[in-house]
């Protein structure tokens, strides 16, 4: 059977060997799965020798920057991102690159019924989770998008990067204040179940939808402050992590899954171990 693998540190919480379990069985694809715990200090030799015989790898916290080190080729996507969550070794030996997070939360949204063509997008955060979908939502098209940071210094050098894909404008969390129709929090906040600082002037009520990159067995942080305030509609991460999966598992074996049905079989998992 064809290896795969996903790296991380630390890793025995991923679920990304179930995923890719429930997509093999759902595709008829004969592989294997496994989560590496690579150390911080050495990904690069615990990628290597991974593909003495592994076909692809995922890559999550804190090696996506290693891994973009490590492809021999990237794609346009990943370039830009500065990050590869994604490996896949080629005919010739030689490791591809590339990131699918933009398109995972993309495409969730678009399961989930949200239009970002025309829209106000505001995406909060300036580190490696939002400057690898900032592409992907430029795509769409929206009316406006903008990032706003702590450091509004962060936010101008991801605007100038994507500057030739469409206006970006960027913000300090304090220069905020106009109500927006889409909010990302693309922050670490949600892990301590803290807040970013922003005002609920941004939302308007019965219409703003709040999107969480983060989840957990309960609403984040983040979404509950966003109920709170009047938010038309809420939705975590998970759905952004089964769609980025498909997007890899696509890419490895040329067959798209269904992540509906495997997103459907994490909520319960979710709410068993509640």
């Amino acid at each position: 059977m064809d290896r795969y693998a996903v790296f991380g540190n630390p890793i025995a919480h991923s679920k990304s060997p179930m995923i890719h379990r429930l997509f093999a069985e759902q595709t008829g694809q004969a592989l294997t799965y496994e989560a590496i715990l690579a150390p911080l200090d050495d990904f690069a030799g615990a990628a290597r020798t991974f593909f003495r015989d592994g076909r692809g790898a995922n890559v999550t916290v804190p090696f996506k920057e290693d891994a973009y080190r490590l492809a021999d080729r990237l794609s346009e996507r990943a370039r830009r991102a500065g990050a590869v969550n994604t490996l896949m070794k080629l005919e010739d030996g030689s490791l591809l690159g590339d990131t699918s997070d933009g398109a995972g939360l993309v495409n969730d949204l678009n399961n989930a019924g949200v239009e970002l063509t025309g829209r106000r997008i505001l995406l909060l955060g300036a580190g490696g989770a939002v400057r690898g979908v900032i592409e992907s939502l430029l795509e769409r098209r929206p009316a406006a998008l903008a990032i706003a940071n702590r450091t509004p210094e962060k936010a101008q050098a991801l605007a100038q990067i994507f500057a030739d894909l469409g206006e970006v404008a960027a913000f300090g969390f304090d220069q905020l204040s106009e109500p927006v129709d889409v909010i990302i929090n693309g922050t670490s906040a949600s892990l301590t179940g803290a807040l970013p600082p922003i005002p609920a002037s941004l939302i308007q009520a019965g219409h703003t939808l709040c999107y969480d990159m983060m989840y957990g067995r309960e609403p984040t942080a983040f979404n509950r402050w966003a109920e709170a305030q009047g938010a038309g509609r809420t939705l975590d991460g998970l759905g952004m992590l089964v769609e980025q999966a498909a997007e890899s598992f696509a890419l490895w074996r040329g067959v798209r899954p269904d992540g509906s049905v495997v997103l459907a079989e994490l909520r319960r998992g979710l709410a068993i171990t509640a």
